[in-house]
């Protein structure tokens, strides 16, 4: 064989083996398509699964906790209107009371003080004049 027939045989084969390769590797693509698209299907399976699953548990915990919440505003609605009905007038009752008690005594403090002032010049008087009857008497 010459040197020409042996590169035409490599030439064949190598064109022949490079056929085959694409035939492989295009059934492998093909195959891993495949699987990729299976797996690809589980996995969207399961996703929807967890978040079934998700949406269920979230429900069961979020709902003793409106519960709670309506009671919670139940009550600070009471505390409102216990305080808008009972302790608001009370206090503006209360504060009434001691404005004017405070009105009547900032007013009569000077009078205090000149009574003062009078019940110590009578008790000068009236001791003087008991020491004064009993020389006379």
């Amino acid at each position: 064989m010459t040197d020409h027939e042996i590169l035409s045989a490599m030439s064949e084969m190598t064109d022949s083996l490079k056929e085959s390769m694409r035939e492989e590797m295009s059934e492998m693509a093909d195959s891993l398509r495949g699987e990729m698209s299976e797996m690809a299907e589980v996995l969207r399976g399961e996703m929807s699964e967890m978040k079934e699953s998700l949406r269920g548990e979230m429900s069961e915990m979020i709902q003793p906790i409106k519960e709670d919440l309506q009671e919670i505003k139940t009550r600070v609605k009471k505390v409102e209107l216990t305080q808008e009905n009972e302790i608001l007038p009370r206090l503006n009752t209360i504060e009434a009371c001691y404005t004017s008690t405070y009105e009547r005594y900032k007013n009569s403090v000077e009078d205090y003080e000149t009574m003062k002032q009078d019940v110590s010049i009578l008790k000068k008087v009236v001791a003087d004049h008991s020491e004064k009857l009993q020389k006379i008497g």
